[in-house]
């Protein structure tokens, strides 16, 4: 009964005395200590709910990355748009080449674009283009990327984005021409840039997602 009894009374005084530490150690805190006054809060994120989930390819971890897009197929056209306009849907070179990803007016007629005005002032109907035509050069260097890719020319291995985007710099039968010589016959554009130069700068993306289709078109 005794130990009964000094059990009761330890647990009492243990109780009274974690319930004095909780409220002694209940401190209130300044707030006015914390604030963002001063601090540029501008933050804007891209809403991508009409993303094709089929865009978004994962990462191949063994090859260098894009920040942010990786080695994508969203990756791959990003990187190629820079390139040729900095990504700007308006812009018009001293040659005359349109959009983002600088089409030529006979590149647009091929995939069913009659209206240079009208595709400048549609990013939409840019995006389009942009599939369209790799689709198109996907089913004209269907052979050359099943020979070539994996094989290395000039120091470079050759792989299908490389391909791919040396054929929209070039044209696929410069691209043709230049696997087949196995780099001697490099075409360049008029600011010097050559295929070579694409396929090395634009390797390892996954363009998985791209269909040969020779009848592509954008509209």
């Amino acid at each position: 009964m005794i130990k009964n009894i000094a059990s009761y009374v330890t647990l009492s005084l243990t109780i009274c005395f974690l319930l004095y530490v909780s409220f002694s150690s209940n401190e209130t805190i300044d707030l006015s200590k914390y604030s963002t006054k001063g601090l540029e809060l501008n933050y804007t994120v891209s809403l991508d709910d009409d993303l094709d989930d089929n865009l978004l390819a994962s990462n191949n971890a063994n090859t260098s990355f894009s920040p942010y897009l990786g080695k994508s197929f969203v990756g791959f056209k990003e990187a190629l748009a820079f390139k040729e306009s900095g990504g700007n849907y308006f812009s018009v070179n001293t040659f005359g080449y349109l959009g983002k990803y600088q089409f030529g007016t006979e590149t647009l007629k091929m995939i069913g674009i009659n209206n240079p005005a009208k595709f400048l002032k549609s990013p939409v109907l840019q995006e389009r283009a942009f599939i369209a035509n790799a689709e198109r050069n996907k089913w004209i260097l269907r052979r050359d990327i099943k020979n070539f890719v994996g094989k290395r020319i000039n120091g470079t291995i050759v792989t299908e984005s490389g391909i791919l985007a040396a054929a929209h710099l070039a044209g696929a039968g410069n691209v043709k021409k230049y696997l087949r010589s196995y780099g001697l016959d490099n075409f360049e554009d008029g600011f010097g840039t050559t295929v070579q130069y694409y396929i090395k700068r634009f390797s390892g993306y996954d363009t998985s997602f791209v269909k040969p289709n020779r009848k592509a078109k954008a509209i």
